[in-house]
């Protein structure tokens, strides 16, 4: 995995709650959770997955999501891959997977927090 792609994890770790530093087989490392079905996720403190972890765009790319951490969070490979499946293709022409979108949206604005460790609101609402 690239160093880019960890840093990536790593700034989604910073701004999700869910995230707390755990000792797994004898090493530290980050437990969160899923933002789709809230399963644990094991992070590396390199930002390297241990479990399935992957980057979620909650916004698809293909309906102009960005790579800004508001619209990233992490998700089991599962949640990630059904989603990207069944709803990303049809975002613009299906209202389901709109209200997807923005309960993902609104489940991230209530998991954030600011990169310095606090929990103040963030401009990401």
């Amino acid at each position: 995995m690239s160093t880019a792609k960890r840093r990536r994890i790593l700034g989604i770790i910073a701004t999700d709650l869910t995230f707390e530093r755990t000792e797994h087989r004898g090493r530290e490392a980050w437990l969160g959770k899923c933002l789709h079905c809230n399963a644990h996720l094991l992070v590396g403190l390199d930002g390297e997955p241990i479990s399935r972890a992957t980057i979620e765009h909650i916004v698809p790319q293909t309906a102009g999501g960005t790579d800004a951490l508001e619209n990233l969070a992490l998700a089991c490979a599962r949640c990630n891959q059904g989603k990207g499946t069944r709803h990303d293709p049809h975002y613009h022409r299906d209202a389901r997977a709109r209200e997807l979108v923005e309960k993902l949206l609104a489940r991230r604005r209530e998991r954030w927090r600011a990169p310095d460790g606090g929990d103040e609101d963030s401009d990401a609402e």
